[in-house]
């Protein structure tokens, strides 16, 4: 019998979003416009909104129409975030990764260096089966929503059948395209009352096994399972 997989999203939802690293986020983005790309500070939210709604990704739009090296990007923006001083262990998460009866998947658009520390920080870095990133070192690099993204995962993680796959998200975006694929998702939405995105809506992580209990051991059984070191992906395309 084929083991599941439950591909999980990094940014905003692996960590809470009450931190405010996405403001962070699109300060250090747009100082970026500004400082490293010479566009003038009134015209940086609607065209980093464009790139952003257009290609999943801000740098994907810098990449495209401003030259701009990822690596770069990636140097000045996420790895320039004071992740150390925001981000904190979560033994609850670590128990809810243990107790999952499938296979785990990192899978994020951010670049493979901003993701494990997220997971280190958060002492998770030995839950998870392996990781799919964007690779900046790729010209026109795919990403979430692009179809082209989730079939990448599917490829790094082995598996072939949509229907095997699980996803939560925090994208309402990301979600919609899995869902297309055949894949069951979770959207971790701001207010899961109010959602109408995925099979199932939360608003926190945490809340996992309570719509997909199936997946899940008895929290009150202690199972001690070997933990699995984290696999980074090399897939080019």
């Amino acid at each position: 019998m084929l083991r599941p997989i439950f591909f999980f999203d990094c940014d905003n939802c692996l960590y809470s979003k009450s931190l405010n690293i996405s403001t962070l986020m699109k300060d250090k983005i747009r100082d970026y416009f500004v400082k490293e790309v010479g566009v003038p500070e009134g015209e940086v939210n609607a065209i980093q909104t464009h790139y952003y709604e257009t290609y999943g990704l801000s740098l994907r739009g810098l990449a495209k129409h401003h030259n701009v090296d990822p690596l770069h990007f990636d140097l000045k923006v996420d790895q320039a975030l004071p992740l150390d001083n925001l981000i904190k262990r979560d033994e609850s998460l670590k128990k809810i990764l243990r107790g999952l009866h499938c296979k785990k998947w990192v899978f994020t658009n951010a670049y493979k260096l901003h993701a494990l520390r997220c997971l280190r920080l958060l002492g998770i870095e030995n839950e998870f089966d392996g990781l799919t990133y964007t690779n900046y070192n790729i010209s026109d690099f795919n990403c979430k929503p692009e179809i082209e993204s989730f079939l990448r995962a599917m490829k790094d993680a082995g598996v072939q059948d949509p229907n095997q796959c699980y996803l939560v998200d925090d994208s309402s975006l990301n979600i919609d395209a899995a869902q297309k694929l055949g894949w069951t998702t979770v959207h971790l939405a701001d207010d899961a009352s109010k959602s109408n995105h995925g099979d199932y809506q939360i608003d926190d992580i945490h809340d996992l096994p309570k719509v997909l209990p199936n997946l899940w051991e008895p929290l009150l059984q202690e199972v001690k399972l070997k933990k699995q070191p984290v696999t980074v992906s090399t897939a080019t395309a």
